[in-house]
């Protein structure tokens, strides 16, 4: 698949979309993630993982957000920093909460399976196919675990560089992460 053909953004015109919930690939409870281009189920880790960097594009271009919309001293007259400000801070939160429940999902999918490859290989210990797919199946896992690794360092990073340039016009309200 294309990159190209998957990727989506959140600013349009100058302006935030008011819902980001609208590109969070978590489309079912049985976590299948959902691309434009076609439907993406977390057995397949490397498109697991295209959508995971299409979802961060926008923490990707935090700065290049924050420096085409949040005016600067001189033009703060002619922009709402403190809207601009809040409906950021809101899409990115959104976006933060959309990408970890898209990856929770795929690791609680990811366990049961791997649950259920042990209740094989219980029973039936010689067989090497089951062997196989279990250890390929707890590698995928080992991954997917990593990704919420990941994702708490790319939040970290864009909360950091909004903080710096919006503390002046906004302060968002003090929120309990989920992973804490």
């Amino acid at each position: 698949m294309d990159t190209s053909d998957i990727h989506t953004t959140y600013i349009h015109s100058g302006t935030f979309l008011s819902s980001p919930l609208a590109f969070c690939p978590c489309r079912t409870p049985q976590s299948t993630m959902a691309a434009p281009s076609g439907t993406l189920n977390c057995e397949d880790f490397s498109m697991f993982q295209e959508v995971l960097k299409v979802m961060r594009t926008m923490d990707d271009r935090i700065v290049h957000a924050l420096n085409t919309t949040v005016p600067t001293v001189s033009f703060s007259g002619k922009v709402d920093a403190t809207q601009t400000c809040k409906q950021l801070y809101e899409s990115m939160m959104d976006a933060h909460l959309s990408r970890d429940q898209a990856i929770k999902a795929c690791i609680a999918q990811t366990s049961e399976v791997v649950g259920q490859l042990r209740e094989e290989r219980a029973k039936d210990g010689d067989d090497l196919a089951v062997i196989k797919q279990l250890r390929k199946e707890q590698t995928k896992l080992k991954m997917m675990q990593s990704e919420l690794n990941v994702e708490e360092v790319v939040n970290d990073r864009s909360l950091k560089v909004f903080s710096e340039r919006c503390r002046i016009h906004y302060t968002p309200p003090k929120v309990k992460r989920s992973s804490e």
